[in-house]
């Protein structure tokens, strides 16, 4: 009976472990249909910048609903709004314009692998601001990382480009997708700073709502206001980019790091550039070459190498301690 008793609680960890290694796998994947979803509006005529102010400012009036009866999620100091609303803000705008061109230019398999330079800006940024060490392992796994993204870029097959040449488009995709990374980056360093004093929930709903305002101002200013999606179908994909890969994602992953480290909840959810090639695949025909897919898995195993290394290193905090992760972004 004592044993019984005794392995219970055993029982209930290993439990909770596995739901939290689901949950970020959960997470991964519905990061994933970012490029597939956003591709499928483009062949609807919807337009680059469209797509971008369209999904966050769903997902900021979701959040805002559940700030109605969560009041606590509108309850912000001034410092937190001019840092997270107005500088996070203009991170998710940039972020937001620039992955819809690096989708629509270097295809939906080679937007997600640039996306994961970020660790490398984050290195880099975050020595210089914020003294942090640039070890050997860093420095290795980010030019292994650099090398995957150039193998999966130009093993792209079956790519359509919205631009007036495959070569133009491919630049243009290069340049969004290191655009929408650095962005990335900002709002990972933005969060170390940000999540310990106001909490993940309320820094993802800041950073939406600034980014929405700030494309709602700058896009009418440059002569590219967001004209709605105009069928049924389009509105559809919106509500799956802002309530699943935005909103649904996240509250995921949040729900992971309560149950495991952050370190591994963060490898378990670098599937999602396997799952956006995938579905990129089944859907469009957007293959990868041999070299593409040898790419992919280098960036893949780069990036669960380092967390690895990085936990091993210093230790991961545990599930119950707020941890200022990498996903906090609007992907």
């Amino acid at each position: 009976m004592e044993s019984g008793h005794s392995g219970a609680p055993g029982a209930t960890a290993r439990r909770a472990r596995l739901l939290g290694y689901a949950a970020a796998i959960g997470a991964g994947a519905l990061w994933g249909t970012t490029g597939p979803l956003s591709t499928a509006l483009y062949a609807e005529g919807a337009a680059l910048t469209g797509v971008g102010f369209w999904r966050v400012a769903i997902a900021t009036a979701g959040l805002l609903a559940v700030g109605m009866v969560r009041r606590d999620l509108l309850r912000v100091d001034r410092v937190g709004l001019l840092a997270v609303g107005l500088g996070g803000g203009a991170l998710v705008a940039l972020f937001e314009v620039a992955y819809q061109y690096a989708i629509a230019g270097a295809g939906v398999a080679g937007a997600a692998t640039l996306l994961y330079t970020a660790p490398l800006i984050v290195a880099v940024l975050g020595h210089l601001l914020l003294g942090e060490r640039l070890t050997p392992a860093r420095i290795a796994l980010a030019f292994l990382v650099l090398v995957g993204v150039y193998l999966t870029v130009r093993g792209g097959e079956g790519v359509d480009t919205l631009f007036a040449s495959r070569r133009a488009g491919l630049v243009a995709g290069v340049t969004g997708g290191l655009l929408a990374a650095f962005a990335y980056a900002g709002t990972t360093l933005l969060a170390r700073w940000a999540v310990p004093r106001y909490g993940s929930s309320r820094v993802l709903f800041l950073e939406l709502a600034g980014g929405t305002l700030l494309l709602g101002l700058f896009l009418p200013a440059i002569g590219r206001p967001p004209a709605p999606p105009d069928s049924l179908s389009g509105w559809i994909y919106v509500g799956l980019l802002s309530l699943g890969a935005v909103v649904g994602a996240n509250l995921l992953f949040f729900g992971a790091l309560k149950r495991v480290e952050a370190a591994p909840a963060a490898v378990a959810a670098t599937i999602e550039p396997v799952i956006a090639t995938i579905l990129a695949l089944v859907l469009f025909g957007q293959a990868l070459s041999g070299r593409g897919w040898m790419g992919l898995t280098l960036v893949v195993a780069s990036v669960a190498m380092g967390y690895w290394i990085e936990a091993r290193a210093s230790g991961s905090p545990g599930p119950d301690q707020e941890f200022p992760s990498r996903r906090e972004r609007l992907h």
